[in-house]
């Protein structure tokens, strides 16, 4: 499935430019002949030679471990693939299932090509007839549980065409192939082919044949984000749902239209726009007040650093340390009065969306959800249940507190005037 040949090419090339200028009869590379070949997909570990320490810190991220080889490292599998517990499972589930439990298939260890998914839940590929498909089971690393996954059509599915491009590097739809599996340096960076060829010594030249995000305006570099935090549909492809020639550093709108409730995607989207499911964090951020003020995906979360994590998330302040490093100042009114024992992103970022389980994925809207939203429309949740201290409490009750605190900071602060 993946393409070695421009691997050992850049390889050959990059060997014979490193040994030219150390020896002589070795011809200097015509830069400009070069730079007007297309570019194409050299893998990461073509991008460690030069820059070991950020690739060694890349590999720390869950970029790097989305979509893993199990063929060349069985220890990415996260679980064991054991029938009897796997049906144990999907027999709670029996009433949702679309084919009966026993007939839901079960790969074998080796039947298992790859896996997508580390820490909140694992898939895993199967190759049949020449293409790969998600296996028609998924496990849930933090219940420890077994769910089902398009259990009626998963071979109908090819997952190159379904989820391909924003799993793997160099996606060749036509051929059925991929250059790296995993979001490797080249989704951020764009195809590095150029960039490995020329010699360090043509340095200004160098630079210009590779993305840094760095260097982009704020709305084009979080648009790199947005081309997979997302949800909807190519417009260069009908049917497929990620962004089918999109590289980074363009603008994404040529190449993807997001979806929304207004489109009709109740699946997705609550009725007030806020996302129900994972990898839809750049709607969200799009509505947000950080959108319009150009506070970006990168201005609370690292790509890569050196060192170990020091979050989860990769966001460089753990919890309310990461709110607090812009809003220094927080007035003490409202429900800032009383909550002593709550944080900026437990009522801000919501954990109302799902990745494997409902409610693991925060909101990215930094809007806090009062009770009224959901006195207003049952159907969408609000941030003051998400907590567990609120969780049974009377919605009326607890909009009703939210009110008087609110009547009371604003005589607080006519009486200081």
């Amino acid at each position: 499935m993946k393409i070695g040949i421009w691997f050992r090419i850049a390889l050959t090339i990059s060997l014979a430019v490193g040994l030219a200028g150390c020896e002589d009869g070795i011809p200097e590379i015509d830069i400009e002949a070069l730079t007007k070949q297309p570019k194409a997909y050299v893998g990461s570990d073509m991008c460690k030679v030069c820059h070991l320490e950020h690739y060694d810190s890349w590999r720390t991220t869950l970029h790097s471990r989305t979509f893993q080889d199990v063929t060349e490292n069985l220890d990415a599998l996260i679980t064991e693939i054991n029938p009897a517990v796997i049906r144990a499972d999907l027999k709670k589930l029996e009433k949702e299932l679309k084919v009966p439990v026993d007939e839901v298939y079960i790969p074998k260890v080796e039947e298992i090509k790859y896996t997508i998914g580390v820490q909140w839940k694992q898939q895993f590929l199967v190759e049949k007839n020449g293409k790969l498909y998600i296996a028609p089971i998924q496990y849930n690393a933090w219940t420890d549980s077994w769910v089902n996954y398009h259990e009626e059509d998963w071979d109908k599915r090819p997952w190159i065409r379904e989820c391909g491009g924003c799993h793997a590097m160099g996606v060749d739809l036509e051929k059925n192939t991929f250059s790296e599996p995993s979001i490797g340096c080249e989704a951020c960076h764009g195809p590095g082919s150029h960039h490995i060829a020329l010699p360090k010594t043509a340095v200004f030249d160098k630079r210009l044949t590779i993305v840094n995000p760095s260097n982009l305006p704020a709305g084009i570099r979080t648009q790199i984000c947005g081309s997979c935090h997302n949800r909807g549909e190519s417009t260069k492809m009908k049917g497929l749902e990620w962004p089918v020639g999109y590289v980074a550093g363009r603008a994404l709108g040529p190449y993807y239209k997001s979806t929304s409730f207004a489109a009709g995607d109740v699946k997705h989207f609550y009725a007030n726009e806020f996302a129900k499911g994972h990898h839809q964090q750049y709607i969200d951020w799009k509505q947000s007040v950080h959108a319009r003020e150009g506070v970006s995906c990168t201005s609370c979360h690292y790509v890569h650093q050196l060192g170990v994590p020091p979050t989860q998330f990769q966001t460089k302040g753990s919890g309310s340390q990461q709110c607090l490093m812009c809003h220094r100042v927080i007035n003490s009114t409202a429900s800032h009065s009383i909550h002593s024992f709550g944080n900026c992103v437990g009522c801000h970022m919501p954990k109302i969306a799902r990745s494997a389980e409902s409610g693991d994925t925060h909101s990215h809207v930094f809007v806090t959800l009062l009770p009224k939203d959901t006195l207003k429309n049952p159907a969408i949740p609000n941030s003051c249940q998400t907590c567990h201290k609120h969780k049974n409490t009377d919605l009326a009750t607890l909009q009703e507190v939210f009110d008087g605190l609110a009547q009371k900071s604003l005589l607080r602060v006519h009486q200081t005037r």
